[in-house]
């Protein structure tokens, strides 16, 4: 197995379990990455997965004896990149972001706009998505994060708290009932049947049930969407909700959805001229918002002016 590419069609077969998710990881069609498996278990004469039904693959001893290989290899190959961008001192390149789509829709664009202002010769490449993309493997160089991280190898810095609470728009005709009673009245927006370990997803099926989800979505912004259109309430960032003219809070920032924004990279990239001007800037810019990350950007509410910012080294 000489062939680098090779050894990434099988680690990205074992991380994925299936060939559709790892030519979608690959960003290579289905019969691509078809054919090149079945071309290297031909030449190997070995068979490196079991095909099992519904397209899931399983990989075979063989087969998790090459994952770990190469594995191994793309650690070394992702250190060694660290170590030479991180002595990179030009403002100048790319550099890749990864962030939630609602902060990119609200927040960071405006931010990178100020940031690309500043220094021109740097390409901002944003990648949405809300899982967290791994900045060992340099899947992105930085990520906003909504939790402290918790990897040894990273550097951050947090931003702000980010509260939430639950929206509705004005036509609902909202009653004038206190605290989460008011949800027993109302259709509510929720996510998708079966997402667990999102915070707001979690809080609404404690809170409320099946019965009042009326409309689902994975997507917040489309939940805002949903909300403004008078489809529900639903459970939204105040960054987000706060700023509409036709949605109304039905409760102040409930504590248990509350989160923290994170600016976060590898600890071998922090000193790379890009990175820490993306730091600076686009750090700055987020903190100036805090009063609306925060759900104090209110008529007759106040910040506390407490600092909240601080740093996260590595071991």
């Amino acid at each position: 197995m000489d062939d680098w590419n090779d050894l990434r069609l099988v680690l990205a077969v074992a991380r994925a379990g299936s060939l559709t998710g790892a030519a979608e990881a690959l960003r290579v069609n289905h019969s691509t990455a078809f054919r090149r498996l079945g071309s290297l278990e031909q030449r190997l004469g070995v068979r490196l997965f079991e095909r099992l039904p519904g397209g899931t693959y399983l990989a075979t001893a063989a087969g998790e004896r090459a994952a770990a290989a190469a594995e191994r290899i793309e650690t070394e190959a992702a250190a060694l990149g660290r170590d030479i961008a991180g002595q990179d001192v030009r403002l100048t390149g790319r550099l890749r972001v990864t962030s939630s789509e609602t902060l990119a829709f609200r927040l960071l664009t405006p931010a990178i706009r100020r940031f690309r202002d500043a220094h021109p010769g740097i390409t901002v490449e944003l990648v949405i998505d809300n899982r967290i993309l791994s900045l060992s493997r340099r899947e992105a160089d930085i990520a906003l994060r909504v939790m402290r991280p918790t990897e040894g190898d990273l550097h951050g810095r947090k931003l702000a708290d980010i509260a939430w609470t639950v929206y509705a728009s004005r036509e609902l005709g909202v009653s004038g009932e206190d605290g989460l009673g008011i949800l027993s009245h109302l259709p509510v927006i929720g996510w998708e049947d079966g997402v667990r370990g999102i915070n707001a997803a979690d809080w609404l099926g404690r809170h409320v049930p099946d019965t009042q989800i009326v409309y689902r979505t994975n997507s917040v912004v489309n939940q805002l969407v949903a909300a403004r259109a008078g489809l529900g309430a639903a459970v939204l960032p105040c960054y987000l909700g706060d700023p509409e003219p036709d949605l109304v809070r039905l409760l102040g920032p409930v504590p248990d959805l509350s989160r923290e924004l994170w600016i976060v990279t590898h600890a071998d990239l922090r000193r790379t001229a890009r990175v820490r001007a993306f730091f600076d800037i686009v750090g700055e810019a987020l903190m100036a918002e805090r009063a609306l990350l925060t759900g104090m950007d209110q008529p007759g509410e106040q910040t506390t002016g407490e600092d909240q910012t601080g740093a996260m080294e590595s071991g």
